[in-house]
């Protein structure tokens, strides 16, 4: 009885509402009763059928109520020996709905062989053969029926309650693949979401239904609030729209306070993990373009079997080039980096995903040539991928002197050994700050670019140097996207510099294949540019990830602003002013003509401001760093001086 317990404390304590899913099942007692009831009305309905029809009495005995309780009685006992009151109703199967069919054949088989009987001894029959036939079909079907019934009530109420609960969802999309993920939905009584209907931007489907649900046209959510269409979200397969579609409905979805899902393509979808696949939209899905499919013919060839080196390698970009890299099966990759857990990390996950291919993980900085060059003598490298540099630009602005024995010296290190070990191709990663810089990282970088550069003349080089370079990308270690995250999760403020500053980005995997891409195409001493799209102003990328978030911005979230850094600028640049660009065969590569340096006079160059920074004299070491990149002008940052 204690499981009645909390039904009965609803009832008696105070609490008049009682949740139908909190019984778990009646006493068998009860639903045998309910059952022999059932039988009773079978009898009295067949026998009411039979009279109807044959106009005259279906029994022949004197005493009706005596064959009644007999053919009741029988029923009973097969259904006894059947245990068809035994089950939970509301979770009948097949074998449950078998045995009640078995029991009523065999007490109608039971009573047909004691009426032959009876014909036998007596002469004549009490009871009508037609009628045990009919009464066994309505006593199947009523005892059936009642089953059914109960557990079609139950489904009702649960999906009633679990519809309460659920998030009511809107699936964009008329076509297979929006079909098909609603079904998945429908079918997966587990997942957080109810699905009410379908969304297009047709106009001739207002009257039409997909899987018993209406299909709204995109009037309807323009004209109409959130409340009056009574839902919460909206999902999308992101791989059906172009990027300006996209972009056009979740505007119109976060304009209505709508929260917008992201749902994987029928290609990636497994029941199985639905749940775990359906996700909030993130602001990445709306920046990121179409993936660049790599000539990888071209790339297999210069990595399949060869050694690679891959500087910076635990960073977000090294990191991903590793990845890339141990797709096409080379004989080693020698990762190195001086972040001792990031190292860890991906040593850990490239021996779990590529058990196959030989690694070798080296904790050094790039600027300690006794520690780098044995490297290059044991390994003989095809290829090096130099990543490793300082790129914060407030802390490289407060440590000029740290950056350049980074940024400068360890590209001066890795670059002569590429050389004088004969490696095939250096290909350098830079970035847009050493554009026109107005800060100590992106000149650092310009200066690394120069010295690289230089070396593709020197008398007797071998090595295709090439240098890549391209703006922000989401998800980087200190990108601005996951420093917003982390603000809008703790409730806010989000800080933005300024709000007139607008960037470009590029997803890592994106930039990692046009690093291995103009790997392969380099001649030597190119200068690398990416098509980086349109550029985005961080104000707005503010506004819509605190809205994706399920917030309003300045009233549940504010936006602050805290004013430019040391050395930041309101608009990244790809291109010098001195600058020519030339095509290349893939349109999201350009060579970038930018004015070069002799060797000699770079060398002399970077050796002077190497020794300066050895010294720690931050203000010497800027002021080498303007001599060496001419461009140079400081922009809020106490080395305005330097430029007067």
């Amino acid at each position: 009885m204690r499981r009645y317990e909390s039904l009965r404390r609803k009832i008696f304590g105070g609490d008049n509402v009682v949740n139908l899913s909190d019984v778990r099942y009646l006493p068998r007692w009860i639903i045998l009763v309910i059952d022999i009831i059932i039988l009773v009305i079978s009898l009295f309905l067949s026998s009411y059928i039979i009279e109807k029809i044959s106009q005259k009495e279906f029994i022949y005995h004197d005493d009706k109520s005596t064959v009644f309780a007999a053919i009741v009685l029988t029923n009973v006992v097969f259904m006894y020996i059947f245990k068809t009151y035994a089950g939970i109703i509301r979770h009948s199967t097949f074998i449950d709905l078998f045995k009640l069919l078995v029991s009523c054949f065999c007490t109608m088989f039971v009573i047909g062989t004691i009426n032959i009987i009876y014909f036998w001894i007596t002469g004549g029959k009490f009871i009508l053969t037609p009628y045990l036939i009919l009464y066994f079909i309505v006593s199947f079907m009523g005892l059936f029926l009642f089953r059914l019934y109960v557990k079609e009530f139950f489904h009702i109420v649960r999906e009633y309650r679990r519809s309460t609960l659920k998030k009511r969802i809107l699936v964009l999309g008329i076509d297979e693949q929006s079909i098909a993920i609603a079904r998945a939905i429908l079918d997966n009584p587990s997942l957080p979401y109810h699905v009410v209907g379908f969304l297009t931007q047709r106009t001739d489907s207002k009257r039409a239904s997909l899987l018993g649900k209406p299909i709204y046209a995109k009037e309807k959510i323009e004209k109409n609030t959130k409340e009056e269409l009574v839902i919460d979200g909206v999902i999308i397969v992101k791989e059906m729209m172009s990027k300006d579609e996209m972009n056009s409905w979740v505007n119109l979805f976060l304009e209505k306070d709508l929260s917008v899902f992201k749902a994987p393509s029928v290609q990636k979808l497994r029941d199985s993990d639905l749940g775990g696949s359906i996700r909030n939209l993130q602001i990445e899905d709306l920046l990121n373009r179409k993936p660049i499919k790599i000539e990888s013919e071209e790339v297999t060839s210069r990595y399949f079997n060869k050694n690679i080196l891959v500087t910076g390698g635990a960073g977000s970009i090294g990191s991903e080039i590793v990845r890339q890299v141990a797709q096409f099966n080379p004989s080693l990759i020698v990762v190195l980096d001086q972040a001792e857990t990031p190292l860890y990390d991906i040593e850990l996950e490239m021996k779990e995903k590529f058990p196959h291919i030989r690694f070798k993980f080296v904790l050094s900085d790039v600027s300690n040539k006794h520690r780098v060059e044995p490297l290059f003598q044991a390994y003989n490298f095809s290829m090096v991928y130099h990543a490793a540099a300082y790129k914060h630009v407030p802390l490289v602005e407060e440590n000029p002197h740290e950056g350049i024995l980074v940024n400068v010296l360890g590209s001066k290190i890795i670059a002569t050994l590429s050389s004088k070990y004969k490696v095939n191709r250096f290909v350098m990663v830079s970035t847009d700050k050493a554009v026109n810089p107005t800060n100590v990282m992106g000149a650092s970088k310009r200066a690394a670019e120069l010295f690289v550069q230089s070396l593709q003349n020197v008398e007797g080089n071998t090595t295709k140097f090439i240098t890549t370079r391209f703006g922000n990308v989401l998800g980087s270690n200190g990108s601005v996207i996951p420093h917003f995250k982390k603000q809008i999760e703790a409730g806010g403020p989000v800080t933005i510099t300024h709000p007139e500053i607008v960037r470009y980005f590029m997803t890592i995997p994106e930039a990692c294949e046009l690093v291995l891409q103009a790997g392969t195409m380099g001649k030597g001493g190119e200068i690398f540019v990416f098509d980086m799209g349109e550029p985005v102003k961080i104000l707005d990328l503010a506004n819509r990830m605190i809205k994706l978030s399920g917030f309003e911005p300045n009233i549940d979230i504010k936006i602050i602003y805290t004013g430019l850094r040391p050395g930041e600028k309101l608009y990244e640049e790809l291109l010098s002013d001195d600058a020519k660009t030339l095509p290349t065969h893939n349109e999201k590569i350009m060579i970038s003509k930018d004015p070069t340096m002799e060797f000699l006079e770079i060398d002399s160059l970077v050796n002077m401001i190497t020794r300066a920074s050895l010294k720690k004299d931050k203000v010497e070491v800027v002021r080498i760093l303007k001599i060496i990149v001419p461009e140079f002008r400081s922009n809020n940052s106490v080395y305005e001086v330097l430029d007067k």
